[in-house]
């Protein structure tokens, strides 16, 4: 496998966008089965964009919150011939803990060169002591090219071009500024692919707006074997019970699942949709539902019988039940919306959150388990994200998990566990 990673200066430059339609090119011209996409950190949105437009997410990679033999792991045994890696952040921004875990410790860890996409709105020559100073910045971070994004006109392209001449690395890509060039957000970044048109439509449509303003020959060249680690990946350790038979929720109210975790789990996984009032399937051993956007479709899953009568049957008959974030608020007494509305929710947990003044939580835990009747081992050592903007207003004290941040600091006691159902609001990644 080759690779390559597009990365930026900071955040909202616009290398999702560029992303979704390289890939898209790149699957057009190398064939669909040969380019796999990827997100660097702790993404479950993105991943859908990137994906080839069948369901079939991209990869999570995240130097921070996942073993290196881990993500070795999910590179090794594939198929494809070429990866594409969309950065987070800026090149350079990780954890707070110095940085660790950025997107330029994941091209250091996999021979990666880096494309730096910059937008180059109300900037010149200036761009060029931007970029040089990226390209100097870490002697194990090799920089291919630079994608100029959102150009004003022909003559801004020659001043950039002229000024970026000295510092020897190509332009690859000119791309003017276009309202078509845009994915809408919400309040947990982009709004989820799907929900407005078909993910390969959005894919098509960026691909046709941005060939005539990419170099896709110099772009493919660019492209470096992946550098393989001589550690063995521990095949043996999925934080899903894989010898189980699992249920997962899946529709835009729970979503936010990492790919990495469905392939762990193997074959033994039936999906189904809350949304559409599905019961949850009669003959698993586990049920988990993700993370994603309850909140938006209360007065849908309000309505959901079927479903909430199958959940209770199935904790009154000691399935394992397991919700992180949205999947945790859903198996709490209620969830009030941002008018003040409360809505019942399942009540097999004793939590009760609203989103009536929402407060953002936000950042990577170190969490250690609890509690030893839980699906995870009392002691148990892992990695994960926290992210909503909901609060909990009614509670008794946590008893799941003991959370730590990036640098180490308490950040207290959080989820619960009632019998076989447990749940927080930690979106968990990997062991520790």
């Amino acid at each position: 496998m080759q690779g390559l990673l597009l990365s930026a200066p900071a955040s909202n430059q616009g290398k999702t966008v560029v992303s979704v339609g390289l890939l898209a090119l790149l699957r057009q011209r190398l064939g669909a089965d040969r380019v796999v996409g990827a997100k660097a950190g702790p993404d479950y949105i993105d991943t859908a964009y990137l994906g080839d437009g069948q369901r079939r997410l991209a990869l999570s990679l995240d130097p921070w919150a996942m073993r290196p033999q881990a993500i070795q792991e999910l590179l090794v045994h594939r198929d494809e011939s070429h990866l594409l890696v969309e950065g987070t952040m800026g090149l350079f921004d990780g954890s707070a803990d110095r940085g660790r875990g950025s997107s330029a410790d994941l091209a250091a860890m996999l021979g990666l060169p880096v494309v730096l996409v910059v937008d180059v709105r109300g900037a010149s020559q200036s761009v060029a002591a931007l970029v040089g100073g990226f390209a100097s910045h870490r002697a194990d971070v090799s920089m291919a090219g630079v994608i100029l994004n959102r150009v004003g006109s022909d003559r801004h392209k020659q001043m950039l071009v002229e000024a970026l001449a000295p510092l020897g690395l190509p332009v690859l890509g000119a791309i003017p500024r276009d309202a078509a060039l845009h994915l809408d957000e919400r309040h947990l970044g982009l709004v989820q692919a799907g929900e407005h048109r078909a993910v390969a439509q959005i894919q098509s449509d960026l691909a046709a707006a941005l060939a005539p303003h990419v170099d896709l020959d110099a772009i493919e060249a660019a492209f470096t074997p992946v550098k393989r680690s001589s550690s063995q990946a521990d095949q043996s350790r999925p934080i899903l019970p894989a010898r189980q038979r699992l249920a997962i929720a899946d529709d835009p109210a729970f979503r936010f699942c990492y790919g990495h975790w469905r392939r762990s789990c193997g074959h033994q996984v039936k999906t189904f949709s809350p949304l559409a009032d599905q019961p949850v399937p009669g003959d698993v051993d586990f049920i988990f539902l993700p993370g994603g956007y309850p909140e938006l479709h209360l007065e849908t899953l309000a309505k959901a019988d079927r479903f909430w009568c199958s959940l209770k049957q199935a904790a009154e008959a000691g399935v394992t039940i397991y919700g992180e974030c949205g999947g945790y608020m859903c198996l709490g007494e209620s969830i009030t919306d941002a008018n003040g509305k409360r809505f019942a929710a399942a009540g097999l947990l004793p939590v009760s959150t609203s989103f009536e003044r929402p407060k953002r939580a936000l950042g990577y835990r170190q969490l250690e388990c609890l509690h030893g009747e839980s699906w995870l081992a009392q002691g148990a050592q892992l990695k994960g994200h926290e992210f909503h903007y909901c609060q909990v207003v009614e509670q008794d004290q946590p008893n799941f998990l003991t959370a730590r941040d990036a640098r180490g600091q308490d950040q207290g006691t959080h989820g619960h566990v009632q019998g076989s159902v447990s749940g927080s609001f930690m979106h968990l990644i990997d062991w520790a």
